[in-house]
């Protein structure tokens, strides 16, 4: 009874801490070194991405350099259908910035462990492939399923790198077509903040109706800061204008006193010019 005790503890999954279970993996099915696997069901909630769903996506870690995608996505359809496998160099987010790039414009992949994500079609997969047993190691390389390795990897890679003209050609107008949609985007978005900023400046509010069933925004800390600074930017520019009233009614009050000056002047002149007339003809 002693021996069948041990073999049901064996058949159990090893749980490390940190929530990791260790899954065990083999090159082949004579190779007598073994790899270690650790995967975690990925709950990352700031990342609000559907390409990795929280409930059907499972982080690995150390995944060895002879595991591409293809490979990966092999050893663990064995636990249920797998819809997408992501290696990545460094854990972070699925977001990339600006335009999909094909693998002929990407740099040369670092050569070393990697972490992935692997993202089933069923929930039910991502339970079973963390409740795999310890003693059932993974077998990467079988005879339906070849990995080269070595020389062989380096032949196979060079081969590769050759592409033909017709296929680079479709891959450079598929990627200057999204770029120059890109751009029209971007000089629309432009236009778009330049006559929000006009209107701003002219003291004009564009209002317009937003989509149906859209809820108003809270005012956050910045929007308040931007209406602050939009009330102090309208009270200079009355201020301005109130400025520019007084100075010209200070104008017009100078010019109406030097003309009643010279007014003046001109009286006391013809006084006195008549007054030195000598001909008196009566």
């Amino acid at each position: 009874m002693a021996p069948s005790k041990k073999k049901h503890a064996c058949s159990q999954p090893c749980v490390i801490p940190g929530g990791f279970t260790e899954l065990p993996l083999q090159f082949s099915s004579d190779s007598s070194a073994q790899h270690r696997l650790y995967v975690k069901e990925h709950r990352v909630r700031a990342e609000r991405s559907s390409h990795r769903p929280l409930d059907r996506t499972l982080f690995v870690l150390n995944v060895p350099p002879y595991c591409s995608e293809g490979v990966v996505k092999e050893l663990f359809s064995q636990f249920g259908s797998v819809q997408s496998v992501e290696l990545r160099d460094h854990p972070g987010s699925s977001q990339e910035s600006g335009p999909k790039l094909s693998k002929v414009f990407k740099p040369a992949a670092k050569q070393g462990f990697k972490v992935g994500y692997v993202v089933f079609q069923d929930s039910s997969s991502l339970k079973e492939a963390k409740s795999h047993p310890h003693d059932e190691p993974l077998v990467v390389c079988t005879e339906q399923r070849p990995v080269r390795t070595g020389v062989q990897k380096w032949i196979q890679q060079y081969q590769q790198s050759f592409i033909q003209p017709d296929t680079l050609q479709q891959m450079v107008d598929s990627f200057m077509v999204e770029y120059d949609k890109r751009k029209e985007e971007v000089a629309e978005r432009q236009r778009k903040e330049a006559e929000q900023q006009e209107e701003e400046d002219e003291g004009w509010v564009k209002v317009t109706r937003g989509p149906k069933g859209t809820k108003a925004r809270p005012h956050s800390e910045a929007a308040n800061k931007r209406a602050l600074q939009k009330e102090i930017k309208k009270k200079k520019r009355k201020e301005l204008m109130n400025f520019y009233t007084w100075q010209h009614r200070n104008t017009q009050k100078e010019h109406i006193a030097e003309l009643r000056k010279k007014f003046e002047e001109d009286k006391q002149r013809i006084a006195l010019l008549r007054a030195q007339r000598k001909f008196r003809p009566y």
